[in-house]
């Protein structure tokens, strides 16, 4: 199972798109509002349903938790308590982390995740990841944790999350799907 935190302010096509690539990849995805009721509006005013309320379940067995970015959705995610409390546990035992945009410096940088790991985000975040070594790369994998730079990355993105999760065959499957090779 893989979850996509919704905070409000969230960046739509970094969690739609991811949610769509993933699910055409057949993973099983469930999009996870934080804010306690399940319409999310994101960053451009869209409201969003979501699957579920963070409330409801555990992210301990999530086979990759996903942060989309946004303002200020990524701020939101920051504050969630129990979110913070969840990534924490799921770093430690190198359960897989993904997050886009501003995220990776909001979230996973001030958490400390991002010390002495390479990670990329969203230009001008950078210098708030706290130890991490920024590449201007559009992806970027370090072990357990997957970050990405934009909303124009989210393809790259969800495409590295399938090949984590389900190998290369399935990402190249998906790509010829969609018409990308």
């Amino acid at each position: 199972m893989v979850h996509i935190l919704l905070a409000d302010g969230f960046e739509e096509i970094e969690a739609l798109a991811t949610a769509d690539i993933l699910r055409r990849a057949q993973l099983e995805v469930r999009l996870v509002s934080i804010s306690g009721a399940r319409n999310v509006e994101s960053s451009h005013g869209l409201t969003v349903k979501a699957d579920d309320i963070f409330k409801k379940f555990a992210l301990d067995n999530s086979d990759c938790i996903i942060l989309p970015g946004g303002m200020p959705g990524a701020v939101n995610l920051f504050k969630h308590v129990w979110l913070k409390r969840a990534l924490l546990s799921a770093n430690e035992k190198n359960g897989r982390i993904a997050a886009i945009c501003a995220s990776p410096a909001v979230v996973l940088g001030n958490l400390g995740i991002l010390t002495s790991r390479n990670a990329t985000t969203y230009p001008g975040t950078e210098k708030s990841e706290h130890g991490a070594n920024y590449l201007d790369e559009n992806v970027v994998v370090d072990e357990n944790i997957i970050t990405a730079k934009a909303p124009g990355a989210t393809f790259d993105f969800a495409f590295k999350i399938v090949e984590a999760l389900k190998g290369v065959d399935v990402v190249n499957r998906v790509k010829k799907d969609m018409c990308l090779l």
